[in-house]
Parts: structure tokens; C-alpha cells; sequence
């Protein structure tokens, strides 16, 4: 069992005090928090600043590179076993572009999940607080901290807005 996080715990019932607290914590300088929600909220991504997703990258990497086994794979095998059927050149490109989609495809799916899993991995998650109400109705944040810097995150998200808030031990 992983060591728990001391940090402040503050529970929302309203998005728009969430998003509140989320930019007075930004804009205290406090970048390293969780923000629970049951649902993915455009509102909560832009007070958070969150652009783009790195997975994303890779699946670029992996589509180019499954278009590129595709032709590899298909020139390589056109040249070590060379047809001439009807006078046309042994490796060119449109006889094989579905084998090069077929793969981008499947390489451009696979290196997405890769990324899903190695960035999840990448975050930590145990030993964070968490309430269960965070899957049904209500917008959690949790803020690492200790000692006297908890009392002014418990003032921050208080004046945002927060139905609860607890300290996290």
C-alpha cells in the first residue's frame, strides 16, 4: 500500500466554483494538483490549461511508421521475388497502398494504447486522496501540501466555493 499524500482535499458541487478554485491556485503558482470529476468537462480543461494530449505524438509515429513497413515490407518482397506481369515495373506504390494503410492503421492504433498506458503510468496516482462522491455528483480537487501552506489552499478554494474541504494525512 502506498504512503499517503498530505494535501488539502476540497469538494465541489457547482463547476464553476471548481474552475474558480483552479485559476487561484494557477495563479498562486501551484501547478501540481488532482481535479477529480465523473465526467470529462471542457470547462475544467481550460481553467486546468490543458492544450493537447501527448498521445496524440504517438499515434503520428506510429502511423508513419506502419505506412513505412508497408512499403518497406512491400518493395522488399517485390525485389527478392520479382514478377514482371504485363511489362510493368516490379516495386511501385499504388499496387500496395492498402497494405501500407492496413498497417499505418494497425500500428497507428497500437502505439496509441502503448501512449495511453506509458503516459498513465507516467502520473502517480496512489496515495492521493479521494472521495467516491468524485464518480457520481461532485468536482474534487486535490492539492498536495504540508504545514503551513495548507492553511492558505484551504482559504483559496473556501473563498471559490468548496462544500468541503478536509486535510489529507
Amino acid at each position: 500500500m502506498a504512503k499517503p499524500v498530505p494535501g488539502v482535499l476540497a469538494i465541489f458541487e457547482h463547476i464553476d466554483a471548481a474552475c474558480d478554485a483552479i485559476r487561484s491556485l494557477r495563479a498562486q503558482g501551484k501547478r501540481n494538483f488532482t481535479v477529480y470529476s465523473a465526467a470529462p468537462n471542457h470547462e475544467l480543461e481550460e481553467a486546468l490549461g490543458v492544450t493537447n494530449s501527448p498521445v496524440r505524438l504517438f499515434t503520428l509515429v506510429g502511423g508513419v511508421t506502419g505506412c513505412l513497413a508497408g512499403v518497406g515490407m512491400t518493395f522488399w518482397m517485390s525485389l527478392d521475388w520479382p514478377l514482371l506481369v504485363g511489362g510493368k515495373p516490379i516495386a511501385t506504390i499504388p499496387p500496395y497502398v492498402v497494405f501500407m494503410f492496413e498497417l499505418m492503421v494497425l500500428i497507428g492504433a497500437l502505439s496509441t494504447v502503448v501512449g495511453l498506458v506509458v503516459l498513465s503510468l507516467a502520473k502517480r496516482t496512489t496515495g492521493l486522496a479521494y472521495d467516491p462522491s468524485f464518480s457520481d455528483d461532485r468536482i474534487g480537487i486535490f492539492v498536495p501540501a504540508g504545514g503551513d501552506t495548507g492553511s492558505e489552499i484551504e482559504r483559496i478554494v473556501r473563498d471559490a466555493g468548496a462544500v468541503e474541504v478536509r486535510n489529507a494525512a
